[in-house]
């Protein structure tokens, strides 16, 4: 039985900064009166109750911009990546349904992916609050691809929860609705008489659990279905804190991933790659001697490098190194971290407001950001089987529709033929967007006739895996008598691949079409994103791209343009500050235009304690960010005293610690605080890593870190010992992104942070990435690994 937990504020409380639309218009539609709570569904004809969700377009307008004068609102403000994806979503909706089974139990194939954020947990609370069924009794699976679902089958830009909150919850209550009217049909009482609960109906003496009514429910005429959702007063599982679904099966080793499906026949199977990015194979001179190896079975070239399959995976590692093979060019030979630099200054668009002397003072500074991995903790894998009139994959995949699209040109069959099974991830920071394991395990199927269990090494994944491209942020700020005039700001960047459009085939095609400057995919994206949340007078964001997006791997790393553009503004706040003689908060304060980002901010320094006396080498810094219809502020303090930049630490990169961390999140509504806790603990560490050790350094082509030991992650040993995270009361009726929020600030936060402690302003992102740390592996070579993990453990 679902425990039911008081709801995190008391039922009647005014919900705070939501009074700007009344008590009336919060329930009341703009286009009519119709009250906001209503929505049609449908009963789909099955054996048991089937039912799906039609959701309006009222369920998607962008909420009102909180900017003023003097600063225009961004475009992101009005309109932004999300509401996109909303709109994109809607005219499938009624696509998306759920079941109730004879054994009162209910499942829900949830067209999206699960790569550790939680997202089984929130459908699993959405569906017990409508529905009104203990939790333990809701099964929530991954969809197949689904090409009818169009743009309603991707996982990003922080949608999930927002796309799906109210149709989930709209089929969810169609279900209850029309279980209730078959009890009221049985026992001949109206249906306002009959009340649900725990997963049963009851009237009086009478009940009846969901089980029984479930046949019976489904043998009405396929129909539409009227009904009115909660209201959040009545809410008493969302807002609750809830611990995962999966949690135990993830403890007790059962959870199910890629690796870990039984697929008769699929062997293991590992591709030697070029020593370059995008190098390709002229020829291999002991392809029989490779295949006579112990438990090699195949041999074969592919557009990627050349796939060997075994018995077990160590035989193919022999396999791979064992490999005689001459490469040819790569897409980037010779570059490296100076020459993509160059290359990027160079394409650096013109700054247009000048600083009239005598008259305003300018700031100028260039904030440079190197190469960082797209790496999650679950190698790139997929299990695929390729038949002469079928093809059946196993992956982790956020856009399985490109996936299956992408896989069926590439094996000669009908996109209908193919069927991709999207399987729980080991993580993604954007990773799984691209389905390049997927592709690459169907090639090899189809190329071998058999079954293949393809795993990519962990070097792979570093130096031919996707990765966040090399960027700079030039800023410019002008100011007079103590206002900013004008804010410019000039992002260059490394082609980031977003040829997964919207997780359809149209805006896929759309995004690999050649465009001119500011019409590309990559400037929709982000002008959709990006917002600088300042009365700052003239405010321009604009973004350039130098090299293809096919000449790297890239991709969108978890925030994609966030946490640069952010770093780059927050540090040029503070000096911007500085130059005026105010404290960093108090001059936040004066020029924030968003009620919610002021809240946030007031909230993390508040716990945070800011303005305690530090001791010298040591500070505080700040930082605010907007994005996904949600909120959120950083505080952190960092050491940066000699006794600890110099400590040591075999085969590790030190330097300055942030010992303090304090994260404020206002997500509008949110479902489940423990899991948005969870996610701001993760942007917590990727920001500290952005900011100080974690990079890539690519040189003659290809990237030096083949493995987690030579890229520095934060560390346990790095990890702040106080984190606090404060999720704010609820500000809206649905919810905000939260996904990829907590990066951004918090890489800004430290870089503040670091810029007040040594009375430095860094400008190269991260603050270690000239220190290697490491000796490089060899190109094109898997390494031995270590014979006692524990030696490798400090």
């Amino acid at each position: 039985m679902t425990e039911r937990r008081p709801l995190p504020y008391p039922r009647n409380t005014e919900i705070p900064g939501s009074t700007e639309l009344g008590a009336k218009s919060r329930e009341e539609l703009a286009n009519g009166g119709t009250n906001r709570r209503h929505f049609l569904g449908y009963l789909i004809a099955a054996p048991t109750l089937v039912v799906a969700a039609q959701v309006g377009m009222a369920v998607a307008r962008p909420q009102r911009a909180d900017a003023a004068v003097p600063s225009l609102p961004d475009p992101s403000d009005l309109f932004d990546l999300g509401d996109l994806q909303d709109l994109a979503a809607l005219p499938t909706s009624s696509l998306i349904a759920i079941q109730v089974n004879s054994d009162g139990s209910a499942t829900f194939a949830l067209p999206r992916a699960e790569v550790g954020q939680g997202i089984t947990t929130l459908a699993t609370q959405l569906i017990s609050e409508e529905l009104e069924l203990p939790i333990d009794k809701i099964t929530v699976t991954l969809a197949n691809a689904r090409p009818e679902l169009l743009f309603n089958q991707l996982t990003g830009g922080s949608n999930s929860t927002r796309s799906m909150y109210t149709p989930i919850r709209v089929a969810a209550a169609i279900a209850r609705e029309q279980l209730k009217a078959a009890a009221a049909k049985q026992w001949g009482v109206p249906a306002s008489a009959v009340t649900a609960s725990n997963g049963v109906m009851t009237s009086g003496r009478k009940s009846a659990t969901y089980g029984s009514l479930a046949a019976v429910a489904a043998a009405t005429k396929l129909s539409t279905v009227q009904v009115k959702l909660k209201d959040p007063s009545e809410f008493t599982v969302i807002g609750v804190p809830h611990g995962r679904v999966d949690a135990l099966e993830a403890v007790t080793g059962r959870k199910q991933f890629a690796m870990d499906m039984d697929v008769p026949g699929a062997t293991p199977t590992m591709v030697r790659r070029p020593p370059t990015i995008n190098g390709t194979v002229k020829s291999v001179s002991n392809l029989a001697a490779v295949k006579a190896m112990p438990g090699i079975t195949d041999v074969a070239v592919i557009s990627t490098g050349v796939a060997v399959r075994g018995a077990t995976f160590g035989q193919c590692i022999d396999a791979v190194d064992a490999l005689v093979v001459k490469w040819g060019p790569g897409s980037v030979d010779g570059e490296s971290d100076a020459t993509i630099l160059k290359k990027l200054n160079k394409a650096e668009l013109p700054l247009l407001v000048p600083a009239l002397p005598l008259l305003t003072k300018a700031i100028d500074i260039r904030f440079t950001f190197a190469t960082a991995s797209n790496s999650p903790l679950e190698p790139n894998c997929a299990i695929a089987d390729v038949r002469p009139d079928s093809a059946e994959i196993w992956s982790s995949l956020k856009v399985p529709i490109v996936a299956q699209g992408a896989i069926a040109k590439k094996v000669g069959l009908p996109v209908h033929a193919v069927t991709c099974h999207v399987v729980q991830g080991g993580g993604s920071f954007g990773r799984h967007l691209f389905a390049d394991a997927a592709i690459e395990a169907a090639e090899i199927s189809h190329v071998m006739g058999k079954p293949v269990k393809l795993m990519w090494h962990r070097t792979d994944d570093f130096r031919h895996g996707r990765t966040h491209p090399m960027s700079t942020s030039r800023v410019r700020v002008t100011y007079a008598a103590g206002n900013v005039l004008s804010y410019e700001q000039r992002h260059t960047s490394v082609a980031t691949d977003f040829t997964h459009g919207l997780g359809d085939m149209i805006t896929a095609l759309a995004a690999t079409l050649p465009a001119g400057n500011f019409v590309g995919f990559s400037e929709s994206i982000f002008e959709l994103t990006q917002s600088v949340p300042y009365n700052f007078g003239i405010t321009t964001q604009l973004l350039n791209e130098a090299f293809n997006y096919d000449d790297f791997h890239t991709g969108s790393m978890r925030n994609i343009y966030s946490p640069n553009v952010c770093a780059a503004t927050e540090l040029m706040v503070d000096q911007v500050a500085k130059a005026m003689h105010k404290d960093p908060l108090a001059f936040r304060r004066s020029f924030l235009r968003d009620a919610r980002l002021l809240a946030v901010m007031n909230k993390a320094a508040e716990v945070g304690g800011w303005g305690r006396p530090m001791p010298a080498h040591t500070a505080q810094g700040i930082a605010v960010h907007g994005e996904y219809k949600s909120a959120v502020a950083c505080m952190i303090e960092i050491d940066c005293t000699p006794a600890t930049v110099n400590r040591q630490i075999p085969d590790a990169v030190t330097g300055p610690r942030v010992t303090k961390a304090v994260v404020a999140v206002d997500v509008g509504l949110c479902v489940n605080p423990t899991g948005l806790q969870a996610q701001m603990l993760g942007g917590i560490n990727d920001g500290i890593a952005l900011a100080l050790t974690s990079s890539l350094h690519i040189k003659d082509g290809l990237p030096l870190e083949g493995s987690w030991d030579n890229y520095f992650y934060t560390r346990q040993w790095n990890t702040p010992p106080d984190v606090q995270v404060v999720v704010m009361p609820p500000t809206t009726g649905k919810p905000g992104g939260a996904g990829e929020l907590g990066v951004a600030p918090v890489l800004a936060a430290v870089a503040c942070a670091y810029a007040r402690a040594t009375n430095t302003l860094p400008t190269y992102f991260p603050i270690n990435h000239d220190t290697l740390g490491f000796t490089p592996l060899p190109p094109s070579v898997i390494p031995v690994e270590p014979t006692n993990g524990l030696s490798q453990a400090y």
